[in-house]
């Protein structure tokens, strides 16, 4: 984006957007994974769209503002409000109150903000608002177009959601893949039965502050399209080179991130992944955000030019995801946002080059030395 924009926002005031019919009036409980502390934030995502001359007379504020009505009729949890039981226990009530919505304005265009839209997004603040007294996650809208309470739903619901909306803006009765609930699937057992040790929730002692994200943060994005890849699989050893993308791509950043922090050679280091479990379920929960994620979401412009988390998810430090993107020179490839310490930022930046610039000499063991 370019970093010198200037523009400005004109805000109407937040409305409450409610369903357009009666949706049940029901208390539905959380499931246990949804109750745990780490994930009570907002994740907020943005979508760009190109003007489109055949929607010409066609106010997008409206389009999805109706839309956004119908849609909750089937997504109805998302217009309660989120309460704390006993033991921490997280519900949502359902009474239909409804979701916040902003009209805004700004006198600028999608072209001036550069080639390659991607996070982090410089005017971001500017772009999107947090309403005073939205920020909390009990007892507040659980979606602020385009912000969500993360306890209700992850990408993938978010991803289902938005593709309903869209769905519905263009005409559609109903969502092709209907909502499911099914949050007991989640649940633990009762009584509790533990099979296996979880490292994953164990605390790590922080001696170095590599692991809690600094004051002095730096945010840049980095693409990988099929020559990058290609060089990174180039320097792996024979047996490792039939990896997957996302396995190469991890392995790397993951490398050059543990190199750029600088640990203490004694320092215990974790990595985490996610991974969708709904196929895993019988019969599976729907999953569908291959071929409909975020950028495929169109309420009539066609799809966005960027469509997807519009910055690390509330986890500044902690969290990378990978997005499919174009570069400025239209290849297809992942982007990936990256949150560091300035400092650690640049030998990030110094590890990686030497790597993609074929600094770094191809491995014959199980390593590749670092040029650090």
């Amino acid at each position: 984006m370019a970093p010198s924009l200037l523009f400005t926002v004109r805000r109407r005031e937040p409305v409450l957007v409610a369903p357009a019919k009666p949706t049940p009036r029901e208390v539905k409980l959380l499931s246990d994974v949804d109750d745990q502390k780490g994930l009570r934030f907002q994740i907020p995502g943005i979508q760009f769209y190109r003007y489109d001359p055949s929607m010409a007379g066609k106010d997008p504020v409206e389009v999805i503002r109706k839309a956004l009505a119908k849609t909750l009729v089937f997504y109805y949890p998302f217009a309660g409000r989120l309460r704390e039981g006993a033991g921490r226990k997280l519900m949502v009530d359902c009474t239909g109150e409804g979701i916040l919505f902003i009209e805004a304005d700004a006198d600028v265009t999608l072209n001036q903000f550069g080639d390659a839209l991607q996070p982090p997004f410089p005017y971001l603040e500017e772009l999107l608002y947090n309403v005073p007294g939205s920020q909390g996650i009990l007892n507040t809208p659980l979606l602020l177009i385009q912000r969500v309470n993360h306890t209700m739903s992850d990408a993938a619901g978010l991803s289902l959601f938005m593709r309903a909306l869209g769905e519905i803006a263009c005409g559609m009765h109903k969502p092709s893949i209907p909502p499911v609930w099914r949050r007991e699937l989640l649940n633990a057992r009762d009584p509790p039965r533990v099979t296996c040790t979880h490292r994953e929730y164990e605390k790590v002692p922080n001696t170095k502050g590599t692991i809690i994200p600094l004051d002095d943060m730096a945010h840049r994005s980095f693409f990988f399209g099929p020559k990058e890849v290609s060089v990174i699989r180039g320097l792996l050893p024979l047996h490792l080179r039939q990896c997957s993308n996302f396995e190469i791509l991890t392995a790397c950043l993951w490398r050059c991130r543990t190199i750029a922090l600088q640990p203490d050679s004694d320092e215990e280091v974790r990595l985490i992944c996610i991974v969708n479990a709904r196929a895993k379920f019988d019969p599976p929960l729907p999953s569908d955000v291959t071929r409909a994620g975020f950028r495929e979401v169109d309420f009539g412009w066609g799809k966005p030019v960027y469509g997807g988390p519009a910055d690390e998810g509330g986890i500044p430090g902690l969290a990378s995801y990978y997005l499919p993107s174009k570069n400025a020179k239209g290849e297809e490839g992942i982007v990936i946002p990256v949150c560091l310490p300035s400092d650690a930022m640049e030998r990030f930046i110094k590890e990686l080059d030497n790597i993609l610039n074929n600094h770094v000499q191809p491995a014959k063991g199980g390593f590749i030395v670092s040029s650090l």
